[in-house]
């Protein structure tokens, strides 16, 4: 770490364990978060907030919160009524001169954050620390007018923060590492889970969760499926909560464009972070999700629902011929037979169906390397298995019959099935291997350690496993990577 003054002693780390004077500026939903959970776990919150009313309203809220859970059962009564005693409005900023540690949720500006840390500058003492809540500034800026630059680090907490168990630290170009050891300290304490991410555009979380976006918004850009299928294959298939779409009408598509734009230009235009053409014109529209009743999914009459396929009890049938080399062809033909199909010897039949199972490539490349007829040949995601969800990708030639067979023989019984365009990877291949090549990229470069990453993705995020683990766990695949995307940039 690069110390400013070397001759003036970083704030010591609180290793002992005893408890800190915590101050939280900014009492938005974020830091009225960041204050209960520290007042639940033993710290003393001093609350500071500029609008009119101050922090006597938020310290209402929260201990309405504490005594509903109290309630609920899920914390004792005594550590509701002691966690209410630890929680202490101050009508004035300099009521914070006795913190060890103050954390600023105030709002995303820099110049704001900047002149919030000179004024706690000139109030607080020499060995105290100061954290900001930022999720896309960078930590260096908003201590580089600071006399000690050296006290200053982020605290990236994640809403809700009492539930969201991962918090991430980041040390600036001159922050000490004993703050930044101090605060991994007392964050840990608290029973979240504390990363260390160095101070570079996104962090680690965000940085990490760009691929979902990106790909998914590359896969529409490609005409490979619509947004709903993009979305439902991801939750079925791959196992997330959410699909990138439904995500952008959670977080707001005007919130998280600009996040995308910015974290692109910040990391000098690499490839992998390109935004999309799809979403100017929403924002210009005022389409920017729930919060405008409108985004990618129209929420007017509600939230919409996932659609289930209607299933069928008796298949049609059919001969179908499966790759030799395919990785689920016993799935496969069970699969085929469940719904009357009957497996053919020979592809050369003008009426068998053609079902293949490539990794990285589209299904038209596989017929003309194998000199298969495109019009009945249909490709079958083998990343997911055959359990869940199927994916089936058709070449451009393919027939509406070979297409409708295929849909009743593979997603016409208890597991559905999505029809996409051809594509390299699939649906799940391409945004897993763009999540996973992004991951390795934030290692390599030592942004954050490989359990980091994984840990404060799968927590931060509710990715189903961690991009590394994940990326082991597929292991290295003929083709995998080889997406439009990747070759459009030559990567």
């Amino acid at each position: 770490m690069i110390v400013a003054n070397p001759t003036s002693p970083a704030p010591e780390a609180n290793m002992s364990g005893e408890k800190y004077r915590i101050g939280v500026v900014g009492l938005g939903v974020m830091g009225r978060g960041i204050a209960q959970l520290f007042a639940t776990t033993g710290h003393t919150v001093t609350m500071y907030d500029s609008a009119p009313g101050g922090a006597r309203g938020p310290r209402d809220q929260i201990a309405a919160i504490l005594d509903q859970l109290a309630g609920k059962g899920r914390i004792s009564a005594d550590v509701a009524r002691e966690a209410r005693g630890r929680l202490l409005p101050v009508e004035r900023l300099d009521g914070l001169a006795e913190c060890d540690v103050v954390i600023e949720a105030i709002v995303e500006d820099l110049n704001a954050k900047v002149s919030l840390v000179s004024a706690l500058e000139v109030i607080l003492g020499e060995e105290a620390m100061i954290a900001s809540n930022t999720s896309s500034l960078l930590i260096s800026q908003i201590a580089s007018g600071a006399r000690r630059p050296e006290r200053i680090a982020g605290l990236h907490f994640f809403n809700p923060v009492p539930l969201m168990k991962v918090v991430e630290v980041i040390a600036g170009a001159r922050t000490s590492s004993d703050v930044a050891a101090a605060l991994k300290t007392m964050i840990e304490a608290t029973g979240h889970r504390a990363v260390s991410a160095q101070d570079q555009p996104g962090f680690l979380v965000n940085h990490a969760g760009r691929g979902l976006y990106t790909e998914g918004l590359a896969l529409l850009e490609d005409g490979i499926a619509s947004h709903a299928d993009i979305d439902q294959v991801l939750k079925d298939a791959a196992g997330f909560r959410m699909g990138p779409f439904e995500l952008f009408d959670l977080t707001g598509i005007d919130v998280s464009g600009r996040v995308l734009q910015g974290i692109f230009e910040q990391f000098q235009f690499e490839p992998r972070f390109r935004p999309s053409s799809l979403v100017p014109p929403r924002i210009a529209a005022g389409l920017f999700g729930r919060k405008t009743g409108q985004g990618w999914y129209d929420y007017r009459e509600g939230t919409p629902s996932a659609q289930r396929d209607p299933s069928s009890t008796i298949g049609e049938g059919g001969r179908v011929w499966i790759a030799p080399d395919c990785e689920q062809f016993e799935g496969l033909a069970a699969a085929v037979m469940e719904r009357n199909g009957v497996i053919a010897p020979y592809a050369e039949d003008p009426d068998v169906l053609i079902l293949i199972q490539p990794w990285g490539r589209e299904a038209s490349a596989v017929c003309a390397e194998q000199g298969l007829d495109p019009n009945r040949t249909i490709a079958v995601d083998p990343l997911p298995g055959l359990s869940r969800r199927r994916t089936l990708m058709a070449t451009p030639a393919t027939t509406a019959q070979a297409r409708a067979k295929a849909m009743d023989l593979l997603g016409g019984g208890e597991t559905p099935a999505t029809m996409i365009a051809d594509s390299p990877g699939f649906i799940t291949q391409r945004v897993l291997a763009t999540i996973i090549n992004i991951a390795c990229q934030i290692a390599q470069r030592g942004i954050a350690t490989v359990a980091d990453i994984d840990d404060a993705v799968r927590l931060g995020l509710g990715y189903p496993t961690g991009p590394l683990a994940w990326g082991d766990h597929i292991g290295a695949r003929p083709g995998c990577g080889d997406s439009r995307r990747h070759s459009r940039y030559h990567r």
